[in-house]
């Protein structure tokens, strides 16, 4: 490659990176393979893989992203223990579920369950949902409660409300 072609690579990339959202950072690359994801998140010693279902014109997916999700201590906590990818309720995208079954990401979303968005399904490695939780948190404060929630599988004891009213109290 000639020095003129790096360097115009190089542009390109300077401009995709500065046109990106601070709040993207909260995604991993998805390829819509749920199954590898939750093997390298396994092999990355992580508790699991984290699916947040959401669509463009979505305005609780978009207050999230605007107000919580880019926020560099939510980023950190959630990547610190989890992959975390998105997936579009309306979107076309080819998702391998964690059964191994192919479907779009519009069928994929129906299949699970997913009535609203956002949702985010918490996944252990070896592929269970061990939480969903369904709708917006605009709190910062209450969004990395419930990172921690699973992180810490205090949700296999009690409800997230009782588990932030406990943290709260402390």
């Amino acid at each position: 490659m000639t020095a003129a072609a790096r360097l115009l690579v190089l542009l390109l990339f300077a401009t995709a990176v500065q046109a990106a959202e601070p709040w993207e950072a909260f995604f991993d690359p998805f390829l819509g393979d749920l199954r590898s994801e939750l093997a390298d998140a396994k092999a990355a010693g992580k508790r699991g893989v984290v699916v947040m279902y959401q669509f463009e014109a979505c305005p609780y997916c978009q207050r999230m992203k605007r107000e919580v999700l880019l926020k560099p201590e939510v980023q950190q906590a959630y990547h610190g223990d989890f992959t975390v990818v998105a997936i579009d309720t309306r979107g076309a995208q080819s998702i391998t579920g964690v059964d191994g079954k192919v479907l779009p990401e519009n069928q994929y979303a129906k299949a699970v369950g997913v009535l609203a968005t956002p949702t985010f399904d918490f996944y252990a490695p070896g592929g269970k949902r061990m939480y969903r939780h369904v709708g917006g948190i605009f709190e910062v404060a209450d969004f990395m409660l419930l990172e921690r929630y699973v992180a810490s599988g205090a949700y296999r004891s009690r409800s997230f409300a009782q588990f932030k009213d406990r943290e709260k109290r402390t």
